[in-house]
């Protein structure tokens, strides 16, 4: 019930707000379990994915989101459990990964849709990053569920890092055909397979999406991302800490040839 009042309250403010389009509707089964695997450009991406959607898609969320002391925490949890999200601890990388995979195999198992991001996080730069063959080949494989490709369109312009006003703007959202996984029903042990699983859904994402693809993590690219910026903002100290020292000098030697004749 919490469940379907917040999707008509926020799902029905963002179609008449951002008139979402939406293509490949009827690859969504009516009923029955399925894996929506979707490109990750925004934090707005599990909330117009849903919208435009008849039923229920359950995501993963930071367990913090859920656990926040205080009025606000208590409304933001009660916020992303209206909305569909699951709580997950991310203290542990093999155990938030465990979680993870629990968590969408009892989605699964319950019939319902389970949504994930490949990545791992959200896009640093619009491009689309390696997958991750954690979560959700082995959901798929553990479970024989259909895997349904989505690529969201433009939500990372909609409100950029920095940003705290949104831009009105259509989002756009694409939706592949199911694919069957059953051949590598019990080889989910396997790595390789693991990594075929995820490169061919990540294939598919990217010819809906039209994204350029890196074959990276997108987490290595945030570093890779982030260390530049620290290298080029010490670089900018030591210029301007260079100028200054030459411009004390130079007003130094000023002074000194100004000075009276003895």
């Amino acid at each position: 019930m919490i469940y379907g009042a917040m999707k008509f309250s926020i799902g029905g403010s963002l179609k008449l707000a951002f008139r979402p389009w939406v293509e490949g509707l009827e690859n969504i089964p009516a009923e029955g379990p399925a894996i929506l695997a979707s490109n990750h450009l925004s934090f707005s991406d599990s909330f117009f994915l849903p919208a435009m959607l008849d039923r229920k898609v359950t995501f993963i969320a930071k367990a913090e989101y859920f656990t926040s002391p205080g009025v606000k925490g208590r409304l933001t949890a009660a916020f992303f459990k209206g909305v569909g999200q699951l709580p997950v601890d991310r203290s542990g990388a093999r155990g938030a990964g465990e979680a993870a995979i629990k968590a969408g195999i009892d989605v699964i198992e319950s019939g319902g849709l389970f949504g994930i991001y490949p990545e791992g996080t959200r896009s640093p730069d619009g491009r689309l990053y390696r997958g991750k063959p954690g979560g959700l080949a082995r959901v798929a494989l553990a479970t024989g569920a259909p895997v349904i490709p989505v690529a969201m369109i433009d939500t990372e312009k909609i409100q950029p890092p920095g940003k705290v006003i949104p831009k009105l703007m259509r989002p756009g959202i694409r939706i592949g055909k199911p694919l069957d996984f059953s051949r590598y029903h019990g080889m989910g042990g396997d790595r390789f397979i693991l990594r075929s699983v995820t490169d061919e859904v990540m294939y598919e994402i990217m010819k809906l999406s039209g994204q350029e693809y890196v074959d990276i993590y997108a987490t290595a690219a945030k570093r890779q991302i982030a260390d530049a910026e620290k290298a080029e903002k010490a670089a900018r100290a030591e210029a301007e800490k260079a100028e200054k020292a030459a411009r004390a000098e130079a007003e130094k030697a000023q002074k000194k040839s100004q000075r009276p004749a003895a």
